[in-house]
């Protein structure tokens, strides 16, 4: 079953202003899809072909000609003498709108690429894997919650003609992310370690950012440790909150924390192996928080904007664990609670009353089947947490 993408009307947006779209994102998450799926009458085109990719890079020019209506470059990286070209098209040719649709796996070149030759000219376009919202529309959202977050959201596990095994499937897809993305930025004999502290990271998925902890559980030195987090959150792997700065006349930390974009791959990583194991994992709570906190950057990402979202932490400990500045200012609890219980809500209420702004609004995320807005605090379920945006 094809899963229609919310991200096509922003895909469509942008396509509508710039000449080039450059459509980014983790392996498998879906983004030759979505471009064949947006532009269907579109040529396409991979270089994944070596003979097209011969072709391409001895003569980028003439072979750009053999498109004139445009075209969608797949694995665009892979030849870099492309984006010169596009650029000279783009530049002496009519203006038109969304004529090259370009993606790749390989975020690092693809994005590079496309800055350095093509600046002012494209649009760039994030797109992660299935959303909570694009499950439900296409009736493949799972009843059960736990379900859910364990399998993760990576379209490869929801094709009905493949049946991965998620842990096979995700073993794989970390042995081709260190081979084909990460191998060219690390020396060769780092590779092993680097696996180690993807591993190391995902015990501080919902947490403050500890490099120097991370730095001594693999021993590899701090600095080498930002270099391998810059890698990871420009793959999306993971994703920063920083700490917010409406600081209320308060003493706030200035630690940003750390995000996996999947649920699935994060339990992969935890070693959590069914959905009883994580119901028993003592990891559940920042499991359940990531879900949360990676549907609130989907719901973004999918209409083209950038996430706005942070957290707030002040020196005494009070948190409020996200706060969306969004049209209005959304305070979030998240919690694995299936209950409405009013203490689930206090540190939202509290932060909401430090504001005194009316356009700040108390949310709390979970895991319960009810909607509800129960004294001022919206309560929203965990099958509802699309509709926040």
């Amino acid at each position: 079953m094809e899963v229609s993408r919310k991200a096509k009307g922003a895909l469509l947006r942008l396509a509508g202003q710039f000449p080039v779209v450059g459509i980014t994102g983790p392996r498998q998450s879906g983004k030759t899809t979505l471009a064949k799926m947006t532009f269907p009458d579109r040529e396409y085109v991979s270089f994944d072909d070596k003979n097209l990719r011969t072709l391409a890079a001895s003569n980028p020019k003439d072979f750009l000609e053999a498109f004139p209506d445009g075209v969608i470059i797949d694995e665009a990286q892979k030849v870099p003498e492309i984006f010169d070209a596009v650029k000279l098209f783009v530049d002496s040719k009519k203006y038109e709108p969304g004529k090259y649709i370009l993606t790749g796996s390989s975020q690092f070149k693809l994005k590079e690429n496309m800055t350095d030759s093509l600046a002012g000219r494209a649009a760039f376009l994030q797109l992660l894997p299935f959303s909570l919202g694009e499950l439900k529309d296409s009736k493949l959202l799972m009843q059960n919650p736990y379900d859910l977050i364990f399998k993760g959201f990576y379209p490869p596990l929801y094709d009905s003609e493949k049946h991965f095994i998620p842990d096979d499937w995700f073993e794989s897809y970390i042995d081709t992310y260190l081979d084909f993305d990460v191998k060219e930025h690390i020396t060769a004999t780092n590779i092993s370690t680097f696996k180690k502290f993807i591993q190391i990271c995902a015990l501080y998925s919902g947490q403050l950012l500890s490099m120097e902890s991370i730095s001594k559980n693999i021993g590899v030195s701090a600095p080498t440790i930002k270099q391998w987090l810059s890698i990871l959150e420009s793959s999306f792997i993971i994703h920063f909150l920083e700490p917010d700065l409406n600081n209320l006349g308060r003493s706030i930390v200035k630690t940003p924390k750390l995000y996996f974009t999947d649920t699935g791959l994060l339990c992969h990583l935890l070693r959590i192996n069914s959905k009883e194991e994580l119901l028993l994992s003592p990891y559940k709570g920042a499991v359940v928080e990531t879900f949360a906190v990676a549907e609130l950057l989907k719901s973004r990402y999918n209409i083209g904007r950038k996430p706005e979202l942070s957290f707030f932490r002040d020196s005494k400990g009070f948190e409020v664990d996200t706060i969306a500045d969004w049209k209005h200012t959304y305070a979030i609890e998240i919690k694995s609670s299936s209950d409405t219980e009013q203490k689930l809500s206090a540190n939202t209420r509290k932060y909401v009353s430090l504001r005194e702004d009316t356009q700040c609004k108390g949310t709390v995320f979970y895991l319960g089947d009810i909607t509800c807005t129960i004294n001022g605090i919206q309560y929203v379920s965990w099958h509802d947490w699309d509709s926040l945006i």
